[in-house]
């Protein structure tokens, strides 16, 4: 019975695996990936998430890109398809999208054409020094500092989710960068999950959340707890980075809690969780809230996600 187990368990993941494959660089994920992305125009913004088979969703937003303009007010959903050399987006009002060569063409019932070229975003701390007194974490050069630290099987000079710091904090400042994979036949939480752990307690959500609408379990939020101010997910294989400021909370002698920990995070460089004082720690924790420190735990979910250049400044 255990060997027809391990049978059925290997069959079944060399199925999942080849029916929802995680792309790990840009170019082995093809026509796809490469028309994925972020589009603008003087008007706003478009995301163009692709979901496999040829299948598209493109999200529109007045006024400019999540973190560089819109307005928060209005998004709107389109399905698209491949057709030949072009992706066809199709809505109300006779609303009509083309996707060709790095530029989408609209025209609906009160006018057109127009025009959105792509773009692509940086993190504006992506690649930011530690500052005097830092600690150096992870910088590519071993996985010391990191209990069954691994890196990146293809050879890159990544740390690969599914460890934990060997050193514990309390109150600091931080810096992650992490790198999603382009799994377009995944959904939900099976397209790159993982998670930074703050204290072993508290889960900063790592997701490929590009396009989605910024929920508590997505890119940015705080596992159960808080959704993000804004989705400022970036599409996969781009890295992205977290940049944390964490107050520890406060207990008495007796060990009862009287301050709440206080979280703030900017992703790719904009706030998405300002001073958000934690009521609980999040589901999954290695550690229950109390007045020690705690490490950093990279969440490894199945997923192949991975991380550089982490430091930590204590306060």
């Amino acid at each position: 019975m255990k060997t027809l187990a391990l049978l059925l368990f290997l069959t079944c993941a060399a199925y999942a695996a080849e029916n929802n494959p995680s792309y790990l660089d840009v170019k082995s994920g093809g026509a796809d990936y490469a028309d994925q992305g972020e589009y603008k125009n003087d008007w706003g913004g478009a995301q163009i998430i692709a979901l496999g088979g040829g299948e598209f969703r493109m999200v529109t937003y007045p006024t400019g890109l999540p973190g560089a303009g819109w307005d928060k007010a209005v998004r709107t959903e389109t399905p698209g398809k491949r057709e030949g050399d072009k992706i066809v987006f199709t809505g109300e009002n006779k609303y009509r999208a083309e996707l060709a060569k790095g530029k989408i063409t609209i025209t609906t019932a009160d006018g057109g054409p127009y025009t959105m070229e792509k773009i692509e975003r940086t993190s504006p701390t992506l690649g930011a020094k530690p500052p005097a007194g830092a600690v150096v974490l992870f910088d590519g050069k071993n996985t010391d500092a990191f209990e069954n630290g691994h890196m990146d099987e293809q050879g890159r000079q990544l740390l690969a989710a599914g460890t934990k710091s060997k050193q514990s904090f309390k109150s600091f400042t931080a810096h992650f960068e992490f790198l999603l994979p382009f799994k377009p036949f995944g959904r939900g939480q099976d397209r790159g999950n993982s998670g930074v752990y703050v204290q072993d307690r508290y889960e900063i959500q790592v997701l490929d959340s590009f396009g989605l609408k910024g929920e508590n379990n997505e890119c940015g939020g705080l596992y159960t707890l808080s959704k993000p101010l804004v989705n400022m997910c970036f599409p996969p294989l781009v890295w992205q980075t977290y940049d944390i400021d964490f107050t520890a909370a406060q207990y008495d002698p007796s060990g009862a809690k009287t301050k709440p920990a206080v979280l703030t995070v900017k992703h790719n460089g904009v706030t998405v969780q300002d001073h958000l004082e934690l009521k609980s720690n999040t589901p999954g924790n290695g550690k229950k809230e109390d007045d020690t420190a705690g490490p950093f735990a990279l969440q490894g979910h199945g997923n192949p996600v991975f991380y550089q250049n982490i430091w930590v400044l204590e306060k």
